[in-house]
């Protein structure tokens, strides 16, 4: 009787040392995802932060040719800017961008603010971030516009692209 008590007070004592070393473990798991998307989220943010002020540089060249490698260009893609209403593909928005403001400046300045938000699953992510746009005519105006910018980005091999964005200004006196 006395050996089998042993054994059972033995078989409990393994068993919770089992319990114990899965417990372990799952909390080592979570650390290591935690860790993993907290990682990924800082890599996504720098990237975003990266392309985003390529981005706004492309713009300021003055010429719709620098921002084409940041679009996709599949028709039916559509991209909203401030005028006019809608693009409904890169080849549109290229065109219509060109002469609606670019043949008109002088000089174009984009820069984006310090409010970045970058969010991702998978092979999409989405950015918004404040934007300033300062453009002088050719016929010497000088145009200064706060805008909201949201792009939708997909990851196609090495790149991402954007395959929507839309451009707001908010009216005035907000």
């Amino acid at each position: 009787m006395t050996a089998s008590l042993g054994k059972a007070t033995h078989s409990r004592g393994e068993r919770w040392r089992w319990i114990l070393y899965v417990a372990f473990a799952l909390a080592g798991a979570l650390l290591t995802f935690v860790g993993a998307r907290a990682q990924q989220k800082a890599t996504d943010e720098a990237t975003f932060r990266k392309l985003i002020d390529n981005y706004c540089a492309a713009w300021s060249a003055g010429n719709a040719e620098a921002p084409a490698k940041f679009y996709a260009k599949e028709n039916g893609l559509v991209f909203y800017d401030v005028a006019p209403f809608a693009y409904h593909s890169w080849k549109e928005y290229q065109a219509g961008v060109q002469k609606e403001f670019l043949e008109s400046a002088e000089s174009v300045n984009l820069t984006a603010g310090k409010d970045l938000k970058v969010t991702r699953r998978g092979t999409i992510a989405w950015t918004t971030v404040p934007m300033h746009l300062t453009e002088k005519t050719k016929d010497g105006k000088t145009t200064d516009l706060d805008l909201r910018y949201t792009g939708i980005w997909e990851k196609r091999g090495a790149s991402w692209v954007l395959v929507h964005e839309h451009l707001s200004v908010p009216l005035a006196g907000n």
